[in-house]
């Protein structure tokens, strides 16, 4: 079983890996099974995928379609060719004003309910993680959620598919003659299906386990609900693919039926004395009008308890044999959400809770009690013990068997010394998810963890239960289907998987094994390498918003590629490493909103400052200190350099510095060209009114670089003084200014002794300037803003509480806040293109972003699909790669419309969204301030 280079390669050509790197890297996904494939295939078109699977039928190679990776049952790996079917399939397109949607299979849950929020729609299934997984996986896996139980999944919203079946078939199952397409093309899998369901049908047993089995959710093998469900073969081959793992075929596109978002909502969380109480109290919750139960037993409140969402009384409990349930009720009506209310109360009354709950329907409140459940998996993941595995299974029980499965489990886990063990899920459909943290290097933990699987299948069998709720089957649960749904529906999924995938190319060894010890094969480890990142639990939450996620790595994939070296012979450690330079550190953005998706608050860009800076010989880090000691010289000698650079043609300028790279380093010397803006206007000088509201921190961008060629003034200096005086606030221009930065350039680069001096100087300056923390300190760059906010990590413990007192505020939200209720707006424009930054998400002030944006426009746009542009000041012309693939997704959605203006709020930002564009963007403040009369 080898990928050979001649029928691979040229089926796709250039797409192909063979890096060690590539092949590693992508290895991982969120479950505790690792396989290094042979070739990583990153498929363009449908075409591709066609070709690929052709051509491993040729070479009888394994192939496994890989998106997300969030799969914690093992359903995502392969050592053969992994098919890289996110990169260039993440198209959404919203049908019939919201009420379909049609979708690529790498499109992120999270994007499509982005692009159906303004029709207030989303998809029935509604995963914990759908900021990462992708529908292509929701598909695979007939992914469930917190609230849509078996009424709302992906089978019950599924409207059609588009399949690619190993034969290279198409089947557009939208089409009027679909099945009779399926009869000609494929008349032994359509025959084989019609065949199949008159055999099913015929059987009284399988029809009755069927109509148990489905009354629940269940992802156990293949759907064969299907057979009962619909009769033409091309239907049921269609709901087959729906939790068929990839095994089947690959879905190259899916069109939903989507659900109405209810638009009132109330939500409380139930603490009471154990979780029996918990359980039995479901039936009347859900009577009352319950849409969501989540459970929490006493390990999950342990945890959640920390959270810094967790009210007073759920901190300050003595937690020790109680559970929780979040209980939500949602409706279309304000009196209605009233009643529900009211009932559940009454509900509620008679459990004799020891601390009184309250239903909220204020958003805030209700985001921070989600947020205690959402994030329980990766938290309690997050802080396993070194050297253990995060091992989450997923079973469903009758909700009258839900109680006494608890007590089961909880029993097993004493027996087998898995006492830290957490039980939680989705109680109002007996979903229970419980995770354990075994050593899977240790042989006697090993046998102990196989005793104990073995124990809870007849556990959760003998309640009448299945295995795989939600999670679907993958490697862990494969050899236990045919024990769950007996020898004659076990015989039917095996027909099926022979109909559809004669060869037995796709993806083996998942769904569907005889071998009974399958599943304690392949087993991942977690060794450590650094505690910054040891934490990771590999669970993919970070690579959406990670702007090299399709140039190079991603936040999961530098942390693995480090425990990998552990793992590997030396010779290929030692490839991997000359590789991480670039693949890893150079190429990251550092932009750190990895930190605001991970679960376990693991912040990779600073991790890779912190590599940055190892790299960095002690007179490397002397030179930053004395770059920090001159800034203002060093400024001038830079604007000098830009004002030449102006005069000199850009291709010249192209040619010049692509040579210095390849003598120099492309991580030192820029490359320029025609987009390289001219020499910005000095900062402003120094002023000190009577009576000034705030101290201005211009920053040394809006200096260096030259404004949009579309400006009518001096760039955002000027627009910000014309807004802040229009209404009537001064401002103090600290002396030292031409000489003080943020620090970000240096602390970006891992220059951490000048980070430090330049810090040092910052805050004498300033806190000179805002009389000890009296004045807030007002910048107008967001990544600057940011750099100041973050300033106290630079500096000597007593200067670091004097800078506690200082405000820091973005020039966007102080216009929003102090000047806009105090101006008059005159004629707006018609339509504004807005950029956030990674900055401006790390401040909390989008919103101020946006509210300046509407107030000059009628319409604002802000992008689905935005993110980090990957400029990261200077980055963007060291690697120009990295902007073009942070910004192609963006990019291509504001393509085909024209907007009167395109706006940010960071000069860096700006010209990383022009050059991916081709449009002239622009600081928001200088677009706002040509709408106020007098600004101009």
């Amino acid at each position: 079983m080898t990928v050979t280079t001649s029928a691979l390669d040229r089926s796709v050509g250039t797409i192909t890996s063979r890096r060690l790197v590539d092949r590693v890297s992508k290895a991982h996904d969120a479950s505790h099974y690792l396989l290094t494939p042979q070739a990583v295939v990153t498929a363009r078109t449908v075409d591709d995928v066609a070709r690929t699977l052709a051509a491993a039928r040729a070479d009888g190679v394994p192939v496994t379609f890989r998106s997300g990776g969030t799969s914690l049952s093992g359903q995502a790996l392969s050592d053969g060719i992994l098919l890289d079917t996110r990169t260039h399939f993440r198209g959404v397109e919203v049908l019939d004003g919201g009420e379909r949607v049609r979708c690529r299979p790498g499109a992120t849950l999270r994007s499509v309910n982005a692009h159906l929020a303004r029709y207030r729609r989303r998809l029935g299934p509604d995963p914990a993680s759908e900021i990462a997984c992708t529908v292509g996986g929701v598909v695979a896996n007939n992914s469930s959620g917190m609230q849509c139980g078996t009424e709302l999944n992906t089978y019950r919203t599924l409207d059609s598919l588009v399949l690619v079946l190993p034969s290279g078939t198409v089947v557009d199952t939208s089409l009027p003659d679909a099945d009779e397409f399926l009869r000609r093309a494929e008349p032994e899998l359509w025959e084989g299906l019609a065949g199949l369901r008159d055999r099913v049908r015929a059987d009284p047993d399988s029809t009755a386990r069927i109509a148990h089995q489905y009354s629940m959710k269940n992802t156990m093998g293949y759907g064969v609900n299907a057979f009962v469900d619909f009769d033409e073969p091309v239907r049921i081959l269609e709901h087959l693919v729906v939790g068929s793992e990839g095994t089947l075929g690959w879905v190259a596109e899916v069109t939903f039926r989507t659900v109405p978002i209810s638009p009132y909502a109330a939500t409380a969380l139930l603490v009471v004395d154990e979780i029996g109480q918990a359980t039995d109290a479901l039936g009347d919750l859900v009577g009352a009008g319950a849409k969501a139960l989540e459970l929490l037993d006493a390990a999950s409140l342990r945890v959640v308890q920390r959270y810094r969402e967790a009210s007073p009384e759920l901190a300050g409990l003595d937690v020790d044999r109680h559970a929780a349930l979040l209980v939500e009720a949602t409706t279309d009506d304000s009196a209605e959400l009233d009643r529900r209310i009211g009932e559940l109360d009454d509900v509620v009354a008679s459990l004799g809770l020891p601390h009184r709950a309250t239903f909220t329907r204020d958003a805030r409140e209700r985001a921070d009690l989600w947020h205690l459940r959402k994030g329980l998996y990766t938290s309690v993941a997050g802080a396993r013990p070194q050297g253990t595995t995060n091992l989450l299974e997923d079973i469903a029980v009758p909700l009258a068997s839900l109680s006494a499965t608890v007590a089961d489990l909880t029993e097993s886990f004493r027996r087998h010394g898995y006492d830290d063990a957490v039980t939680f899920g989705h109680a109002k459909d007996g979903n229970l998810h419980f995770m354990i943290n075994p050593r899977l290097d240790d042989p006697a933990a090993l046998e102990t963890y196989e005793a104990f699987t073995e124990e809870m299948v007849s556990l959760v069998l003998g309640h009448e239960g299945t295995l795989k709720a939600e999670h679907g089957t993958g490697r862990i649960m494969a050899p236990y289907v045919r024990r769950q749904f007996g020898d004659e529906l076990y015989a039917v999924m095996q027909e099926v998987k022979r109909l559809a995938d004669p060869s037995g190319v796709l993806n083996p060894g998942t769904l569907l094994d005889d071998d009974p010890g399958a599943h304690l094969r392949h087993l991942k480890t977690m060794p450590a390498v650094d505690p910054a990142v040891d934490r990771c639990v590999e669970c993919g939450y970070c690579e959406p918003v990670c702007p090299s996620r399709d140039l190079t790595t991603t936040p999961r994939r530098r942390i693995t590629l480090l425990r990998d070296l552990g793992r590997l012979p030396e010779d290929q450690a030692a490839e991997l490493r000359a590789a991480y330079d670039y693949e890893a550190v150079d190429t990251c953005a550092v932009d750190s909103l990895c930190v605001k998706a991970c679960p376990v608050g693991i912040d990779t860009g600073l991790f890779m400052k912190s590599l940055r800076a190892d790299r960095h010989s002690a007179r490397t880090q002397r030179a930053g200190i004395r770059l920090a000691e001159g800034w203002g010289t060093t400024m001038t000698m830079l604007r000098t350099a830009l004002a030449v650079a102006d005069t000199v043609p850009g291709s010249l300028k192209t040619g010049a510095t692509s040579a210095l790279r390849r003598v120099i380093s492309p991580d030192v010397v820029p490359l320029v060209g025609d987009d390289l803006p001219g020499r910005g206007p000095r900062r402003p000088a120094p002023q000190h009114p009577t009576g000034a509201a705030f101290v201005y921190f211009s920053s040394c961008l809006g200096s260096l670089f030259a404004p949009s060629a579309d400006s009518t003034g001096a760039g955002v200096v000027d627009a910000f003084f014309a807004l802040t005086r229009r209404a009537g606030l001064e401002a103090v221009v600290p002396d030292e200014l031409q000489g003080l930065c943020c620090g970000t350039p240096w602390v970006s680069k891992g220059l951490t002794q000048g980070a430090d001096a330049m810090s040092r100087k910052v805050f004498r300056a300033l806190w000179r300037a805002t009389e000890q923390g009296r004045l807030p300190v007002v910048c107008d760059a967001a990544s600057c803003t940011h750099g100041l906010a973050d300033l106290a990590h630079h500096l000597p413990e007593e200067d670091a509480e004097r800078w506690g007192r200082v405000r820091v505020i973005d020039a966007v939200t102080y216009v929003a806040r102090e000047v806009l209720p105090h101006v008059e707006v005159g004629e707006p424009l018609g339509t504004v293109a807005v950029h956030p930054t990674c900055s401006t998400v790390h401040l909390g002030v989008v919103d101020d972003l946006v509210a300046c944006a509407q107030a000059a426009a009628r319409e604002v746009v802000v992008p689905v699909d935005w993110g980090c542009c990957g400029f990261a000041g200077d980055r963007g012309m060291l690697h120009p790669e990295l902007t073009a693939s942070a910004t192609r997704l963006e990019a291509h959605e504001l393509d085909g419309r024209a907007f009167d203006a395109y706006v940010s709020a960071n000069r860096a930002c700006e010209l990383g969204m022009s050059r991916a564009t081709g449009r002239p963007y622009r600081h928001v403040l200088e677009v706002l301030a040509e709408r106020v009369p007098g600004c101009r």
